[in-house]
C-alpha cells in the first residue's frame, strides 16, 4: 500500500529575488495588470488637485475634475509624447498645460487647445489623454494600467465587507514615512506575512501579541491575510500597550481586541488596528530595491 505525501512547500529558488528578467516580466504581469495601490484619495481633495505616480516605469496623472472625480492618465501629451509634468502633487488652474507646445486638456482629460491644428483638418475629439483605470475603495485609491481592467471588487473579493466597521474612508493622515529597502519586493511581502521574526527583532511587539498566535483567512488569488489578538492586557499597538484614544467607532468586542494583517496584491499591506489603520506600499524600483511609504 503507497501512502501519498504531501511536499513541503518551499521558498522560490534565488533568481526570482534577483534576476532583472524575472523582475521586469513581474513589473508587467502584476503591476502592469492588476489594481495597484496608489494612496489616498484624500491626497488631491479639490478638482485641479493632483499626484504622480510611477508604476512599472509608466508616469501616471490623477487628479480630480470640475464635478469631483477621479481621474488618471498617462503623463504624456497626445502631440509630441512631452511629459506634461514634473512635480511629484500640485494643483492645476482649472486645465493640464503641455509645457512644450502648449495643448490644453480638461481636467477629464479632453483635448480643449491645440495650437496651430486648426489647418490639419485636426478633431481635438481624437485626441484625449491616453486614460488609466482608477477606482476608490473607502478612501483607498488603485489604478490599473491594463486596456481591459476587471472591476477593482473581483480583486478585492470579501475586503470591503470585512472591514466596513473601520470606517477607513473617515480616517486622516497622522504621519507618512518614505524609505529605501535593500530588498525584493517580494521579500518584504513575506516578511510582513510571518512573525516567527518577532521574538528577536520586535521584542517590543513581542510583548503586546502572541506571536504563535495568529487566526489566519485560507489564503485567497489577490490577497492573504488574518488576525492577531492582544495579550497582558494589551488593548492597542502603542509602546506600553495602553489605549489613549477611543476605539474607532464602527469595531465590535472581537475587533477592539485584535490587529488585522493584511497584504493585498501586489503592493498594499494594511494593518488595521482597533484604534487607527497603518498602510505599508511597496514600489519596486530593482529586483534589489524596493521604495516603502
Amino acid at each position: 500500500m503507497q501512502t501519498e505525501v504531501t511536499p513541503t512547500p518551499k521558498t522560490l529558488p534565488q533568481r526570482y529575488y534577483t534576476d532583472p528578467q524575472v523582475f521586469s516580466d513581474e513589473m508587467d504581469r502584476f503591476y502592469s495588470q492588476m489594481w495597484v495601490y496608489a494612496g489616498r484619495e484624500s491626497e488631491i481633495p479639490r478638482p485641479g488637485d493632483f499626484v504622480l505616480r510611477e508604476i512599472a516605469g509608466e508616469s501616471i496623472i490623477v487628479t480630480r475634475d470640475a464635478a469631483g472625480r477621479v481621474n488618471a492618465f498617462f503623463n504624456v501629451c497626445r502631440h509630441r509624447g512631452t511629459r506634461i509634468c514634473s512635480l511629484s502633487e500640485g494643483h492645476f488652474e482649472g486645465r493640464i498645460q503641455c509645457p512644450y507646445h502648449g495643448w490644453t486638456y480638461a481636467l477629464d482629460g479632453r483635448l480643449l487647445g491645440a495650437t496651430h491644428m486648426q489647418e490639419a483638418n485636426f478633431c481635438r475629439e481624437d485626441y484625449p489623454l491616453n486614460r488609466v483605470h482608477a477606482d476608490l475603495w473607502d478612501g483607498h485609491l488603485f489604478l490599473n494600467l491594463s486596456a481591459s481592467a476587471e472591476p477593482l471588487a473581483d480583486q478585492l473579493g470579501a475586503l470591503p465587507n470585512k472591514f466596513a466597521p473601520w470606517g477607513m474612508q473617515d480616517l486622516r493622515l497622522q504621519k507618512r514615512i518614505v524609505y529605501d529597502v535593500r530588498a525584493n519586493w517580494k521579500l518584504l511581502v513575506l516578511n510582513y506575512n510571518e512573525c516567527l521574526h518577532c521574538p528577536l527583532l520586535h521584542p517590543c511587539l513581542n510583548r503586546l501579541t502572541n506571536y504563535l498566535g495568529a487566526d489566519n483567512d485560507v489564503p485567497h488569488n489577490t490577497y492573504i491575510g488574518g488576525s492577531m489578538g492582544f495579550r497582558d492586557g494589551a488593548q492597542t499597538m502603542s509602546l506600553d500597550g495602553k489605549l489613549r484614544r477611543d476605539h474607532l467607532p464602527g469595531l465590535n468586542e472581537e475587533q477592539r481586541t485584535q490587529v488585522y494583517y493584511y497584504a493585498i496584491y501586489p503592493n498594499l499591506l494594511l494593518s488595521l488596528h482597533p484604534d487607527y489603520m497603518m498602510v505599508h506600499t511597496l514600489w519596486p524600483k530593482a529586483p534589489d530595491r524596493t521604495e516603502v511609504v
